[in-house]
């Protein structure tokens, strides 16, 4: 391999740094925080071995791209630089795998082993090396989940949990060889306190919560305390919408034993303190008084805050935390939605015989009873057409002819445009083009007529994603071509400043005294009262003056990451290059899943199959170990 060429005004090169680190920068493995940082507790450490330095460093890059440790053996195989390219790294000097993790062991940086006390920057366990942060963090949530697994259960009243689960739960759409996935989460809620409740979009999950919400309650015999939680405010808002509609198709009495339920976001729920980022004040000395906590959109809950939450859920408490494991994992560091639920481990045999144990008047098929860490995982689809059902399973499989298959099918619900994306004007955009135009002309014809719930609706008729913010596959040009083409189909679109009518709106930042959440989608609208931004919610649109709104953005475009849960009637999505890091299966396989009646994909067959056979390689102790038995706190 031939080093790039690095000019010394290179903002990427960090010239103070030799040796390794140089190599390694000057290649674009490392980026300047990654090199400072190594040198810094390197020199406090007292530590000069240029390959403990070179494993810190790569230790810190990790934390970057959403792993929470690195293994010393498999490092070398795939890295990136941070211009988001992929590099050949294979020429670069790495240290022996054998004599690298001696000179980590020899190090006065590293605490060896699992069960040394932590006062080191670095934890080398089980062949992974973690900065100490992360490993108590991620000690911390299989101490807690292995914890909860292994509690004695709560008291149950058999007799009443067979009839509430006779009456909340119904077959009806089910096949007769099929089993109620929904009323088996219902009862694992009831028979444990951990209920990790698993499943794509349009599967139940939200349906499911409702129902075992009021299970629970009639359990109790009285209203239990519950707390609802998302780690978005988006999604804080959407599960509340969607609990609120799903319980009231609950018999009366079940619904009443609900109540008024609202949702917050995670930090909100702990007691976010200004000043503190890391803690909050519910914690494990300060518990949160609730009886039964939900957690939505788990996929996209960081390691750091599932350790928090878990030291603050009091130890007789339910918990159910719902997601989808195959979606893209949080910004930030871990994977703990998909390393629980993809966790090895032995047969919950005493759950299984007691929920085999559990009769159901309406069905001869038996339960399932191969339970592992309370995982529930709900297939039954309820909402894509079956196009669109076929290819998310055939993602998820990881089979790129089967892929390619269904894309190619022409079956209705899919397109798939193979598109140089690179050039200033690709062709083949066509069906692009007249979706952007036909879901604007009624975003605008509504937003004319100050006809909010019309406007909004429209809104969600079409969303168009990206992978990247910026470049030619990138959120900032694909707003611009849709701007382009509603320009040249909407007569005066975009005219009256920035604050036109028909304008989409994407909110940035939370509001919590207005009510609006980062990711939050809105339109202008022209009623009597002048302009207004409408904002969907579960009953009356919320109507603000523009001049209120401060963190707020046009919206032609978005982000897959800022799609997550979301649903829109289609989805059209522009497929990064092959070589880009963020091309992964669940990347395709989050775009794909936003939509409930089409999907159009634009870019190479390449591009496609590459991610498909890419999975998100976040590293992780936490999925082995879990399927450990339970091992002593370090």
């Amino acid at each position: 391999m031939t080093l790039p060429l690095v000019e010394d005004t290179d903002a990427g090169l960090v010239r103070s740094c030799t040796g390794l680190l140089r190599l390694f920068n000057a290649a674009g493995v490392l980026g300047p925080a990654d090199v400072h940082t190594a040198t810094a507790v390197a020199r406090i450490g007292g530590e000069s071995d240029e390959a403990v330095m070179l494993a810190l460093a790569l230790t810190v890059r990790a934390l970057r791209t959403g792993s929470v440790c690195i293994d010393l053996r498999t490092i070398s195989e795939t890295v990136y630089d941070d211009s988001e390219q992929q590099v050949d790294v294979s020429d670069l000097p790495w240290p022996a795998v054998e004599d690298w993790r001696a000179a980590c062991e020899r190090s006065p940086l590293v605490s060896v082993g699992p069960y040394r006390a932590g006062d080191r920057p670095l934890r080398l366990a089980f062949g992974l090396l973690y900065l100490e942060r992360y490993w108590q963090q991620e000690e911390t949530v299989r101490i807690e989940l292995q914890r909860r697994l292994a509690t004695p259960p709560p008291v149950v009243d058999a007799e009443l949990l067979a009839g509430g689960l006779a009456r909340i739960f119904s077959r009806r759409g089910l096949s007769e060889t099929e089993p109620d996935r929904q009323r088996l989460a219902a009862a694992v809620s009831a028979l444990r306190w951990l209920l990790v409740l698993a499943g794509g979009p349009g599967t139940g999950k939200t349906t499911t919560v409702a129902k075992l919400l009021a299970l629970l309650g009639d359990q109790r015999g009285s209203r239990p305390r519950i707390a609802l939680a998302a780690p978005t405010g988006k999604a804080a808002a959407r599960l509340e919408e969607a609990v609120r509609a799903a319980s009231g198709t609950l018999p009366p009495a079940d619904r009443e034993r609900l109540g008024e339920l609202n949702a917050s976001t995670l930090h909100r729920l702990l007691g976010w303190q200004p000043g503190n980022r890391g803690r909050f004040r519910h914690d494990r000395e300060n518990h949160l008084p609730y009886d039964v906590i939900v957690v939505d959109e788990m996929s996209m809950v960081s390691l750091t805050m599932m350790a928090r939450l878990l030291e603050a859920v009091r130890p007789d408490a339910r918990l159910v935390l719902v997601g989808d494991p195959d979606q893209l994992s949080s910004v930030e560091a871990g994977a703990v939605m998909a390393d629980v639920v993809n966790a090895p481990g032995e047969i919950d045999r005493e759950l299984g015989s007691a929920v085999a144990g559990i009769p159901d008047p309406g069905s001869s098929v038996p339960a399932p009873t191969d339970l592992r860490h309370g995982v529930v995982q709900l297939t039954h689809t309820w909402r894509f057409g079956a196009a669109i059902d076929e290819l998310a399973r055939a993602i998820r499989a990881g089979d790129p002819d089967w892929t390619m298959q269904v894309l190619r099918s022409d079956r209705e619900g899919l397109v798939f445009a193979e598109v140089d994306l690179e050039q200033p004007r690709p062709e083949g955009l066509g069906p692009l083009a007249e979706r952007v135009r036909r879901a604007g002309r009624r975003v605008d014809e509504a937003a004319r007529a100050g006809l909010a719930f019309e406007a909004l609706a429209a809104l969600d008729l079409h969303r168009l994603l990206c992978a990247h913010r910026s470049g030619p596959f990138g959120v900032a040009r694909w707003g611009l071509e849709a701007e382009r083409w509603l320009a040249e189909a909407i007569e005066a679109y975009g005219a009256g400043g920035e604050w036109y009518v028909g304008r989409p709106l994407l909110v940035t930042a939370n509001d919590y005294d207005m009510g609006l959440y980062n990711g939050d989608t809105g339109v202008v609208l022209q009623t009597e009262q002048g302009l207004r931004a409408a904002f969907a919610r579960g009953g009356e649109p919320l109507l603000y003056s523009p001049v209120r709104l401060d963190s707020v953005q046009t919206v032609h475009a978005m982000t897959v990451h800022r799609a997550q849960g979301s649903q829109f009637e289609a989805v059209s999505f522009i497929v990064p290059p092959e070589d880009s890091p963020l091309l992964t299966r669940e990347l395709l396989y989050t775009a794909v899943t936003r939509a409930t009646r089409q999907v159009q994909i634009f870019g190479s067959e390449a591009s496609v199959r590459k991610a498909v056979q890419r999975p998100a390689n976040r590293a992780s102790g936490l999925r082995d170990r879990l399927g450990a038995p339970s091992q002593r706190s370090s």
